[in-house]
């Protein structure tokens, strides 16, 4: 299974993640959501959380990509953070591990979750801000990056995907995964001509109250500019 994803080309990832605490938020959801995006023509799942991946690899032998989110006091990194997430992923049956690869203060050496990852027989997948992120994370044994977190370490939250970021990672290893503000269809094409050999589609799929905030947002100000 393993080996499958990285063999993808041009291969479409859907992160089935539900706004935490909103109606989507359950296990079913979850699982139909991960079936109609492979229905659809997605290769392959990102999936947040032990209990839901091993939800949806009950459904279907996809590749999955497992992570698990939390919110800590001692460290602003919040994928994937501890080794007992690692472990639980792999248990749950995830292929594929990301973990935030960021250069910040964090519980865990990025190398120590990379080893761990690769001892349960999974793939290590760095969720990255910026190329040096990339560096280190190949260094170390990563065997793909992700442009996961551009723009969500500081500053404003971007709308665009980061496709400087992709181009340079590809520079460095053909297994890119472009991630991040995949909107709109062109940028899943334009990510691709970046250099990604992977793209990962999230709210715009399967959050449904993002979507809906976006087309709110851009609808006030159309009627602000009309009745001005």
């Amino acid at each position: 299974m393993s080996n499958r994803i990285l063999a993808l080309e041009n291969g479409l990832i859907v992160s089935c993640q539900p706004v935490t605490g909103g109606p989507m938020d359950t296990a079913p959801i979850v699982v139909a959501f991960a079936l109609a995006a492979l229905a659809g023509g997605a290769q392959g799942l990102r999936i947040e959380s032990a209990d839901y991946v091993k939800a949806v690899r009950a459904a279907t032998d996809a590749p999955i990509i497992g992570l698990i989110k939390r919110d800590l006091d001692t460290s602003p990194v919040r994928i994937t953070p501890w080794i007992e997430d690692v472990e639980a992923l792999a248990e749950a049956g995830a292929d594929v591990i990301a973990y935030d690869a960021t250069q910040r203060t964090r519980p865990v050496p990025t190398a120590d979750l990379v080893r761990c990852i690769h001892a349960a027989g999974k793939l290590a997948m760095a969720d990255c801000s910026i190329v040096s992120d990339a560096r280190q994370a190949l260094d170390e044994g990563a065997d793909m990056v992700g442009s996961t977190l551009s723009g969500y370490t500081e500053g404003p939250e971007p709308t665009e995907p980061d496709l400087e970021l992709i181009s340079a990672m590809r520079a460095l290893t053909p297994h890119v995964v472009a991630e991040g503000c995949i909107r709109l269809p062109r940028h899943a094409g334009e990510a691709l001509k970046a250099g990604a050999r992977l793209v990962v589609v999230g709210s715009a799929i399967t959050r449904p109250e993002h979507v809906t905030s976006w087309f709110r947002a851009d609808m006030d100000a159309g009627a602000g500019a009309r009745d001005a």
